[in-house]
């Protein structure tokens, strides 16, 4: 067996061992949270899944590319993220993430926008880090609690007062509305949606993730 194809098997087998880890729990979720105002529209896909604008983290010659759209209150996007992070980890710089931002949940645009200015401050991935593991201090019953918010981030060295300032910048307006256009073309209707090299999962599940991700490694 060749070197290449040994590596992708090791890879793997890290990504089976980081499923299992959630394969339990995700059995118990409540469905995922969803949009009562996604249409359809299939023109400009390709376009929309570019994610040129969007946090991403991972090599950008990785042989595979996951785009996930997560809503930063949404429960079951904070079980799965460590889940990918592990995959990230394991998979020797074949596979690269990129984030897109939707607010399904009450008050959740705050929260999105908080994560918008992060980026300001090269800080992006260490407040998402914290929102998601944080999330039952500033999410109550679904719905998100602002002046929750700034005491679950305050350990990562933010400047506060620049992070309030840019979160209603025009340029944060503008990468929030592009995400959400992007969603209505791509008919994303709940959180976590991934798309791996473009391909959306055939139904919704931490198995059927690593199913597509394991499938495109292999080509």
């Amino acid at each position: 067996m060749p070197m290449k194809e040994n590596n992708q098997w090791k890879i793997i087998a890290g990504m089976v061992v980081a499923l299992g880890l959630v394969a339990l729990v995700v059995m118990f979720l409540p469905d995922r949270e969803t949009s009562p105002s996604a249409t359809s529209g299939n023109d400009a896909r390709s376009a929309a899944l570019a994610s040129e604008h969007s946090p991403t983290i991972g090599s950008a010659d990785a042989k595979v590319h996951m785009v996930e759209f997560l809503d930063p209150a949404c429960g079951t996007c904070a079980l799965f993220y460590p889940m990918v992070k592990e995959w990230l980890a394991q998979a020797d710089g074949e596979l690269r993430l990129s984030i897109r931002h939707l607010a399904f949940h009450e008050g959740a645009e705050y929260a999105v926008r908080v994560l918008e200015a992060s980026r300001n401050q090269d800080k992006y991935w260490e407040t998402l880090e914290a929102l998601l593991g944080s999330q039952r201090q500033w999410v109550n019953n679904h719905v998100v609690q602002p002046d929750q918010v700034a005491p679950a981030i305050a350990g990562i060295g933010l400047d506060m007062d620049q992070l309030m300032a840019d979160m209603n910048s025009a340029e944060v307006t503008r990468r929030i509305e592009q995400d959400k256009a992007d969603a209505i073309l791509l008919k994303v209707a709940a959180t976590p949606e991934y798309y791996i090299n473009g391909r959306p999962l055939p139904s919704f599940g931490a198995q059927e993730l690593l199913d597509l991700v394991r499938e495109e490694l292999a080509k």
